[in-house]
């Protein structure tokens, strides 16, 4: 039970970047396609009437990657074959290869986050230098789906390093290696790639039947708001400090109403704030820390550490490098000092179970909602204990331009329900907007 608990509350999340730097001078590609806000379907559009290449769109990607990176620092590296994937993407799509799956995908360059592993020229870092050269067995699962889609591996993204296992005290976006970065249809697309089982995870096994017959891309409906219950949980809207992004959801509100979205008001969660103390989360999660990343160190192929252990003491022996004096380790060490499942650590498993299903889950069946509306991210917590999925939109900007979201989560399988809100209230709202580099001196 402890072992399916542990997979169950796992604390690391594979994310997918699609890459969107995308604010250059020359951003058309014949007929006037606009590279820089352009879609996979506009993408494979122009591919199939010759417009495009991969390798023109890889180009042209790499320079923006030039240009801004050294403000932005959202890209730790480049993958140095990535024109030769794109010639070979364009090589396939001239010959028609019948061995060869023209999805979606295919000729599109992707970024991952550098805490997913690539068996290539890249490195696989975690954004830390003490795993700077490590060489992995293999492509991790999601790596190994999209090669197989036909998708280029441009490069690695910034993350917070250890993916904000490292300190409470690193800001968001900092790591090691990256330094401080600047912070619903291609989702689809993508989670139609990545989805499945991956036989060197257990957990993708039970993930893998609420898989829907024909894909996610078959929810992106205009009108998926209608009918839909979406619950607002009040505790949810006090993360907000803002009073003009309040504001903001109150208008977002009607306009789900409007759509033909049922909202069901005023909601409370039992023992709400015990879940967001987190406490139970951060016993479960050291532990698991320590035990997964043992595990992923031995079985690396090289590797200057092989424990957490040494981690810690790599970041001690290279205190500047890694800015041990201004931002610690201090969930390393909490993570270094556990020692594997015991008896507190089963208890915080069974804790966590017990307040999911009391509360999230038994608001959400209770209530017959299809969904539960919070700001930014603050539903991930609820979301997490349950092992159920969500999802961000843009809902606006603060009065100093940065963008904030909106988030809608269900429970286990609702991942069909999430698109259908998510793309209906992308289309009802239009909120995104491009990035403007301004006051970048460039």
């Amino acid at each position: 039970m402890a072992q399916a608990s542990l997979s169950h509350f796992s604390s690391f999340f594979l994310i997918l970047l699609l890459f969107a730097l995308s604010l250059g001078q020359q951003t058309t590609a014949g007929h006037g396609l606009s590279i820089k806000e352009a879609t996979i379907d506009d993408i494979q559009l122009a591919f199939k009437h010759k417009q495009l290449t991969s390798r023109q769109l890889v180009q042209f990607y790499l320079g923006e990657i030039s240009r801004l990176n050294p403000f932005l620092k959202g890209v730790i590296e480049v993958n140095p074959d990535a024109l030769y994937l794109a010639d070979k993407a364009d090589y396939e799509r001239k010959t028609k290869a019948p061995s060869v799956s023209l999805s979606k995908l295919h000729g599109i360059p992707i970024l991952v986050k550098d805490n997913i592993a690539t068996k290539d020229k890249l490195n696989n870092t975690a954004g830390s230098y003490a795993l700077l050269g490590s060489v992995v067995p293999r492509d991790a699962g999601v790596v190994t789906k999209l090669r197989k889609a036909g998708a280029i591996i441009l490069g690695k993204a910034s993350l917070s390093e250890w993916v904000y296992g490292r300190s409470n005290h690193t800001p968001p976006g900092w790591s090691g290696r990256g330094g401080q970065g600047v912070f619903s249809t291609d989702a689809a697309y993508v989670l139609d790639v990545i989805a499945g089982i991956d036989s060197n995870d257990l957990a993708t096994s039970e993930a893998s039947r609420y898989i829907p017959k024909g894909g996610y891309a078959q929810f992106l409906r205009p009108d998926g708001l209608r009918g839909k219950r979406i619950g607002i949980v009040t505790a949810l809207f006090n993360f907000v400090g803002d009073a003009s992004q309040t504001q903001t959801f109150e208008q977002h509100f009607n306009t789900l109403r409007k759509r033909g979205a049922v909202l069901v008001d005023n909601l409370e969660i039992a023992h709400f704030d015990e879940i967001y103390n987190a406490s139970s989360e951060i016993i479960a999660l050291s532990a698991e820390f320590k035990i997964y990343l043992n595990t992923y160190l031995k079985n690396l192929v090289a590797s200057p550490v092989r424990s957490l252990a040494d981690v810690i003491a790599f970041n001690n022996k290279n205190s500047k490098l890694e800015k041990v004096k201004e931002y610690g380790q201090g969930l390393l060490l909490e993570a270094g000092a556990t020692n594997g499942i015991g008896n507190a650590e089963k208890a915080a498993l069974v804790n966590l179970a017990k307040l999911s299903k009391n509360g999230f889950e038994k608001l959400v069946t209770k209530k017959r909602l299809d969904a539960v509306v919070a700001p930014s991210e603050a539903v991930s917590t609820l979301l997490a204990i349950a092992g159920s999925p969500g999802v961000v939109v843009p809902a606006g900007y603060t009065k100093d331009g940065v963008p904030f979201g909106i988030s809608f989560g269900g429970l286990r399988g609702s991942e069909p329900k999430l698109i259908e809100i998510a793309y209906g209230f992308e289309q009802a709202t239009k909120i995104r907007k491009p990035p403007s580099l301004k006051n970048f001196k460039i």
